[in-house]
């Protein structure tokens, strides 16, 4: 069987209740103005390396229930019994860098609300950049972010392009929605 040569051509034949082709139709690409969302966009993409996006989209659910949906503020604060506990969850990646990871770049994000008003607002001060200019301001800013996870956050949520091919219906929604990318 031939390789489709993008997400969009993948998720096209796939049934509406598919994980993928909700997330594709949904919200790959798409601008994201909330921080508590971007910060699980964030950890969702660490969490992933070495495994399948598909793995992460099936466990998405538990990833919100174990860190706290995500709100910055109380994963900032995750001591070491919270450690154990994400440790101890099956529902979600056991991997204690990933966790570590998570906890610390949690309040890496606190402390650019600090300075910048949001971890929106910072990456909006660091745009544009290249992918490789985004990679080391990341890998030097956040823990466990290469650049293949600091190109699939950027990509998905709408700071670099190409998440979607221009013939696929949901790029001119994504266009209609102003992404970072296509701000002249």
């Amino acid at each position: 069987m031939e390789q489709p040569k993008s997400y969009c051509s993948f998720v096209k034949e796939l049934d509406e209740e598919n994980l993928h082709k909700i997330y594709h139709d949904t919200a790959y690409g798409f601008p994201i103005e909330n921080d508590d969302e971007l910060f699980e966009r964030l950890v969702l993409e660490i969490n992933q390396a070495g495994l399948s996006w598909t793995t992460i989209l099936n466990k998405q659910h538990n990833f919100r229930k174990a860190y706290s949906r995500f709100n910055i503020k109380k994963v900032a604060s995750y001591g070491e019994e919270d450690k154990q506990r994400l440790l101890n969850d099956a529902g979600i990646i056991r991997n204690r860098l990933k966790i570590e990871a998570a906890i610390y770049n949690a309040n890496v994000i606190l402390n650019l609300k600090k300075e910048k008003g949001s971890f929106k607002n910072w990456l909006d001060s660091n745009h544009p950049k290249s992918k490789d200019e985004w990679v080391k301001l990341f890998k030097k800013t956040f823990r466990f972010t290469g650049g293949e996870i600091v190109n699939e956050f950027l990509m998905s949520t709408g700071y670099l392009p190409g998440a979607h091919i221009e013939q696929c219906p949901v790029h001119n929604k994504i266009l209609k929605l102003k992404p970072a990318w296509n701000k002249k």
